[in-house]
């Protein structure tokens, strides 16, 4: 339990976020690894006033701060995060459409960014459909798949410093993009994001959904897990690299590497984030061991001692 210290940087960013906010608080279900421990502290955060008391928050406490999507790419330590964690709520869902632009709320979900593109006649961000997190996640880390990615398509995004405690926007340029890299760091928050469609045909959009969605539910594991475990490496594929090394439906207590596709570890209900962070390693070991390749995850660990 969290320590009521009138001190401690909990405490001081307590006083100030309030009653909506809330103590030693469970974050584990806003994963899609289902596991973890709590958060010392907790807020959902649904308009820019809420970033902005978060800012006034952290400048007064110099609390951690964590900010969660759908937690798709998100291991919570089984000890939990020592600091606050924001949720972006329904408050920055919104969709919406001007010409050939369309403007995604953070918390939207990248399948709906996909889907209410092509029920609206727009093409392009079909691809969008396989991307399990949200649009502001998706921009943080230039999610990708099925032969694109956000910086393909994105214009501008809007973010919010909540160091600074101002809301400003940056184009596709200043985003530094890379494989699965932008430039934002931990305090810069993705509020919304357009991006540039072209007009095309619904049926043929649906079509196209319809194709991603069954190569992925033929190709890739359900149950609980956080999609790719692995970058790849250059001119590589993680998965294959991880299935020679022998590690494929390789077990670790309550973990297990896929037997769909060795770039996946599933956790089993109830299980343990430290399993998987342990088979995470092993499997990182072997395959630097047999190809000497050392691994990048694209899970990021969140409370594991030494993980940032």
């Amino acid at each position: 339990m969290v320590e009521q210290n009138k001190d401690s940087s909990v405490s001081i960013a307590k006083s100030i976020l309030g009653d909506k906010a809330q103590l030693d608080y469970s974050i584990a279900k806003f994963t899609t690894y289902k596991v973890g421990g709590n958060a010392s502290l907790f807020l959902e955060v649904n308009t820019i006033e809420d970033l902005k008391l978060v800012h006034k928050a952290i400048s007064a406490s110099d609390i951690e701060v964590l900010v969660i999507g759908k937690g798709s790419n998100m291991l919570i330590s089984d000890d939990g995060f020592d600091g606050l964690a924001i949720l972006m709520g329904e408050g920055f869902s919104s969709f919406d459409i001007e010409q050939n632009r369309i403007k995604a709320g953070a918390s939207l979900a990248m399948p709906v960014l996909a889907r209410r593109s092509v029920a609206n006649w727009f093409q392009g961000l079909e691809w969008a459909v396989g991307i399990p997190g949200s649009v502001g996640g998706g921009v943080k880390m230039n999610a990708g798949g099925h032969g694109s990615q956000i910086s393909s398509h994105l214009v501008n995004a809007a973010v919010f410093d909540l160091k600074e405690g101002h809301l400003y926007n940056l184009s596709n340029s200043n985003l530094d993009f890379s494989y699965r890299h932008s430039c934002l760091l931990s305090h810069q928050v993705v509020c919304w994001a357009e991006f540039e469609v072209e007009k095309g045909d619904k049926d043929q959009g649906e079509g196209l959904i319809s194709e991603i969605v069954h190569w992925r539910r033929t190709n890739q594991p359900g149950g609980q897990n956080a999609g790719s475990v692995f970058t790849n490496p250059p001119r590589e594929s993680a998965g294959k690299l991880i299935e020679l090394a022998g590690c494929k439906g390789m077990e670790f207590r309550s973990a297990q590497v896929s037997e769909k596709h060795a770039n996946f570890i599933q956790s089993s209900p109830n299980g343990s984030s430290k399993d998987i962070a342990s088979l995470m390693e092993i499997v990182s070991n072997e395959v630097e061991k047999k190809y000497n390749i050392k691994l990048i995850p694209e899970v990021k660990l969140v409370g594991f001692k030494d993980s940032k």
